[in-house]
């Protein structure tokens, strides 16, 4: 790496804990180096994959299922549903057997969600799988086969089901709760490394990190 003190040596040690998922904390005591040179080093990684995964969005096709989430801390008085008074709202894009595309979204407004489906699912050969909110129901209108579920309801019936998309969103909040705490402003870099992750979980991490991502 550019303008690095470390060897490569030391940022392949420090990139390994990163891809075993050891928290910074612990990457400080296994390599016996400042904390704030891991900090340094994490975030580094996690700003390079941030940008690889955008310039890896591309349009979605086949069967996708599409759905919102809230992450932040529990407050009390925090209100039930979609309210973004104390937590992030991102919208998640997944294609089934396929990858995931997540974003930050100011809220879960039919204006808000709209121009981003438009923009990543292709209308032909697309069937889009959603659960009832109000914000979906443009998506016919705009020439998309849409299907929704009601899961208050019915329970997964043939391909009717959001399975995926949710088993995503338990996937980002069981990796970011082993963070205790992530400051609001690094948000964005945790989602696009959950979802960096996600979308190459069967594969070596270390490798695609090194040759892909660092260029070590």
């Amino acid at each position: 790496m550019k303008h690095s003190k470390l060897s490569n040596y030391k940022i392949k040690r420090i990139l390994g804990c990163f891809c075993l998922e050891l928290t910074a904390i612990q990457t400080t005591k296994q390599l016996k180096l400042n904390r704030k040179t891991i900090d340094r080093y994490y975030t580094i990684f996690r700003e390079k994959i941030a940008q690889y995964q955008e310039e890896q969005k591309k349009k979605f096709k086949g069967n996708i299922e599409i759905d919102e989430s809230y992450f932040g801390s529990r407050h009390k008085g925090d209100k039930r549903g979609r309210s973004t008074a104390t937590k992030i709202p991102v919208i998640g894009i997944l294609k089934r057997n396929g990858k995931v595309y997540a974003e930050i979204i100011s809220d879960a407004s039919k204006s808000s969600l709209m121009p981003i489906i438009t923009g990543l699912v292709a209308k032909s050969k697309s069937n889009i799988y959603t659960d009832k909110w109000k914000s979906y129901d443009g998506l016919v209108l705009s020439g998309y086969k849409h299907y929704r579920i009601n899961h208050s309801k019915e329970f997964v019936r043939n391909h009717h089901h959001i399975n995926g998309i949710e088993s995503f969103w338990s996937y980002v909040k069981r990796k970011m709760r082993k963070h205790n705490g992530i400051p609001k402003h690094k948000f964005y870099l945790y989602l696009k490394e959950s979802e960096f992750r996600f979308n190459n979980r069967d594969k070596d991490m270390f490798n695609i990190m090194q040759k892909t991502i660092i260029h070590l």
